[in-house]
């Protein structure tokens, strides 16, 4: 009996181990070279498992493959990468919709709609995300990225940063806004203190973040001279102890900072990427360059709730789409190093994922460029770099395909027709 257990056991892993031998030949009528910004015509792209082995001309190409996939007639691309996404969230614009969430369903509930989201994420080109935050939901992100990476459910790549990190009194469920009696549910981490901050980032790091995400700033507002400004929410001390707990254990720090204040103070504590940024002014701009820090401008969702937002009393939305695309203009001469995300979750998963794209085309990035700050700039990011964002030897097969050239109308990649994530096709 044990013979025949072993003989059994070792069949079946000789198959599986052929099974992963398998080679795949994608034919490729265009292919957007990521680091060149260039389109190549007629290529040959081989995957061996869930990395590719070679790229080369259709001319030269003489290997023979398992299989063959025909996209002659599509523009093949690295699979996208979303910097900034919420799985958790199924649209927060009002305040209704995001308590509705925190108090009417439940986390496994949330982490259904979550795989659906995931879903979505891949469907849309989106091989690779950073989910920055659960927004109440805990540490289920980091149970979504396992059972992506278990074969569970279809998703993508996830680098997650669990709860986030606030202090008393400034994040949702305001005890202002509802019973004070009760002991609501909150979106984030709160802390108060050094110890606690510590504390904090041990306990995400010890279930599972890649990154650890803090609030700096909030009661954002303009001022007379048309500036705009916010209020603080951590202390230095704070902030200190959050970058020792987060560096110490090798991880990242990122920061929602929306204006100078909030910007500098997330600077200052060692953050590798600013998200939102839309009250940025020149200083910080000056900043961000000089200390060599991404910033992930996630514009089509400040554009999205203003209207919203307006209807129920808060302005500033409005106000930062006014001055948003001459902020991102001078990022860009400046040479910030701006990296692709959507904050969507924030706004509805049936939204498209690639809308961003349009707003940097039309705010001065070549469609190239805008491209790249999705799959290259992406990548180097998340310290994958050579791994995913390009189509190139020794890469992770996450490789997509359009119909049209999306470097004549960024738009196209709102319409991802073929995915492939992994070595495998979905």
């Amino acid at each position: 009996m044990p013979n025949k257990l072993t003989a059994t056991v070792i069949c079946c892993f000789i198959a599986l181990s052929l099974f992963a031998q398998k080679t795949i030949a994608i034919k490729c009528g265009n292919l957007f070279d990521a680091k060149a910004g260039v389109i190549l015509k007629d290529q040959v792209v081989l995957v061996k498992g869930n990395i590719i082995q070679s790229v080369s001309p259709a001319s030269s190409f003489k290997e023979k493959a398992d299989s063959t996939i025909d996209l002659s007639g599509y523009t093949v691309l690295p699979g996208l990468i979303d910097a900034h996404t919420h799985v958790l969230l199924q649209q927060d614009i009002t305040t209704k919709e995001y308590a509705d969430q925190l108090l009417q369903e439940s986390i496994p509930y949330r982490t259904l709609r979550a795989a659906r989201s995931a879903l979505i994420s891949l469907k849309n080109g989106f091989t690779t995300i950073r989910d920055l935050e659960t927004e109440g939901a805990m540490y289920a992100d980091v149970d979504v990225k396992k059972a992506i990476n278990r074969n569970i459910i279809p998703g993508p790549r996830m680098f997650v940063s669990t709860r986030a990190i606030n202090t008393v009194g400034h994040y949702a469920l305001s005890p202002e806004e509802f019973n004070w009696e009760l002991d609501l549910p909150q979106g984030i981490q709160i802390v108060n203190g050094a110890d606690e901050a510590r504390r904090a980032v041990r306990e995400q790091i010890a279930h599972g973040a890649d990154w650890i995400k803090i609030y700096t700033d909030r009661g954002y507002y303009k001022a007379p001279d048309g500036s705009y400004h916010g209020l603080k929410n951590f202390t230095k001390d704070e902030l200190a102890a959050i970058s020792d707990e987060t560096y110490g254990s090798r991880k990242k720090l990122v920061a929602h900072a929306v204006t100078h204040e909030g910007i500098q103070d997330a600077v200052s504590a060692g953050v590798i990427s600013i998200e939102h940024g839309f009250g940025m002014d020149d200083d910080c701009i000056a900043l961000l360059a000089k200390k060599h820090v991404y910033w992930c401008p996630t514009i089509y969702i400040c554009d999205y709730m203003s209207e919203p937002r307006a209807k129920e009393g808060g302005m500033m939305d409005k106000y930062f789409m006014q001055t948003f695309g001459a902020t991102f203009k001078k990022a860009l001469d400046a040479g910030v190093k701006i990296v692709y995300g959507t904050d969507i979750g924030g706004y509805s998963w049936d939204e498209p994922q690639a809308k961003d794209f349009e707003y940097m085309v039309k705010w001065g990035m070549t469609t190239a460029q805008a491209i790249q700050s999705a799959t290259i700039t992406g990548a180097q990011l998340l310290d994958m770099e050579g791994k995913i964002g390009v189509v190139q030897p020794n890469a992770f097969a996450d490789i997509i395909g359009v119909k049209g050239d999306p470097l004549q109308d960024i738009k196209i990649l709102q319409h991802v027709q073929w995915v492939m994530k992994d070595g495998k096709v979905y």
